[in-house]
């Protein structure tokens, strides 16, 4: 593929240079902020070779390259003459433009998707590490298991530090005051004094204390408080003592401000999301399954996912386990086999290339190269995709399975249901589920297709 092409093909056909704000990527998309998204000539776009496809949201306009995207980044971001990760020089930006909800879904998808690659692999490792042990492989007093785990755990245990310096990024703060405000969260003797239920004020004022160790809401809401302050006071102040008087000033107001208001505050949102899933799951766990499994992939066309991700990691936190990301995990083997049996029907060379390819990434738990290059063009294989994800989800349900850290999806989730206690249903049913959803929808599109089938 000559990316260069491609880029220069793009930038044309979005409106030019000058239309472009800011262009970001992520595993398999181009993202880009544009000025005016009525000057982008999307039919055009949608037939440069190399695209997959385009979607409009959350103020983005995203172009679907697949999983080369990063070398089709590099190729846009030196034809834009973009310098610092894809960030077009200040003046020419303008004021961003979007509604509440963009501008919220934006934020959130730039804190997560930093931190999602470290994410999975930690978890991944985790899993395993739960896994070596229940067969009494590893035990958990080995040498090998306490220096594996402290970095699995230890990401998890204090991701306050690390989800405040995302924050921290995305907001253009200083983000060794969020690291300094998510250390306090997590510090030793606060965590030992909420488990002993020890009570504390500050300058007399009740503190309610909560555990904050793998919390998401309490630091997001601290580090955009501490981005404020930070703001204010930092112009005001003079150029001698701003360097240790502006993180000074931040951290005497914020830190004690989030032990006695933006942390209870957060973490009772943060109980009430996660009764509220419960809730939703609880009142027809099948029906949930059927519809989560069929319909998931709809939410990832549009580009939403991301904005789910805190309640996924929230519900782990929380809960101790997530019914609803196991769920969502039959989804990508159903694209998976809907892909293959695409594949196996077809006798064009080009076109079984393609459903082997994307297929293989679908077993990895990228989907979008299947949504964009089969699924969506030739209907078929999305209809029996959503047939074998609404089954498999279903059985997911059925058998109260679940997922007990966040990371990796299809093959790499493997280890994610592995109950740190033990094996139990929760594996047992990713194993069940995974294999429905891979094979009926392989059968269905292989039996549904027909020679005479051309994409859209």
């Amino acid at each position: 593929m000559d990316y260069t092409s491609l880029a220069k093909e793009v930038v044309n056909k979005i409106g030019g240079k000058e239309n472009v704000k800011n262009v970001t990527h992520c595993v398999t998309r181009l993202r880009f902020v544009l000025d005016d998204e009525k000057k982008a000539e999307t039919e055009k776009v949608k037939n440069i070779p190399g695209v997959l496809g385009v979607t409009q949201s959350g103020g983005q306009y995203q172009i679907v390259i697949g999983t080369e995207v990063a070398k089709a980044y590099e190729k846009v971001t030196d034809e834009l003459g973009i310098v610092g990760g894809g960030e077009v020089p200040e003046d020419d930006v303008k004021e961003e433009k979007g509604n509440l909800f963009n501008r919220f879904f934006k934020f959130i998808s730039g804190i997560f998707y930093p931190v999602l690659g470290v994410m999975a692999a930690v978890g991944i490792t985790k899993g395993v590490l739960a896994g070596l042990t229940s067969f009494h492989i590893l035990t958990t007093t080995s040498g090998t298991y306490q220096i594996l785990y402290a970095f699995a755990d230890g990401f998890f245990y204090f991701l306050p530090i690390i989800l405040g310096v995302s924050a921290a990024v995305k907001l253009k703060s200083n983000p060794y005051i969020a690291a300094t405000i998510g250390a306090a969260l997590v510090y030793p003797t606060i965590t030992t004094a909420y488990t002993d239920g020890t009570s504390l004020t500050f300058l007399k004022i009740p503190v309610v204390l909560a555990s904050y160790s793998s919390s998401v809401f309490p630091i997001i809401a601290a580090v955009v408080m501490a981005a404020f302050i930070e703001k204010k006071i930092n112009d005001r102040l003079p150029a001698a003592v701003k360097l240790f008087l502006t993180p000074l000033i931040t951290l005497l107001i914020t830190v004690p401000l989030t032990f006695i208001v933006i942390g209870p505050i957060m973490t009772f949102v943060s109980d009430i999301l996660a009764s509220a899933t419960q809730g939703i799951y609880g009142f027809s766990p099948i029906l949930t399954g059927i519809l989560l499994g069929a319909f998931w992939q709809v939410v990832v066309i549009f580009g939403l996912h991301y904005a789910f991700i805190p309640i996924l990691i929230n519900n782990i936190a929380t809960l101790g386990a997530d019914p609803i990301n196991a769920i969502l995990n039959v989804t990508v083997f159903a694209l998976a086999g809907a892909a293959i049996g695409f594949a196996l029907k077809e006798k064009d060379k080009d076109k079984r290339a393609l459903g082997f390819s994307t297929g293989l990434t679908g077993l990895f738990g990228i989907t979008e190269p299947i949504i964009y290059g089969i699924a969506i063009p030739y209907k078929k294989p999305f209809i029996a995709a959503f047939i074998g994800g609404g089954i498999a989800g279903g059985i997911t349900a059925l058998m109260k399975g679940k997922m007990f850290g966040f990371g990796g999806n299809a093959l790499f989730a493997a280890p994610l249901f592995i109950n740190p206690k033990g094996l139990d249903s929760s594996f047992t049913a990713y194993v069940i589920a995974s294999l429905v959803a891979f094979f009926v929808p392989l059968i269905i599109t292989y039996f549904i297709m027909q020679p005479e089938d051309q994409a859209l």
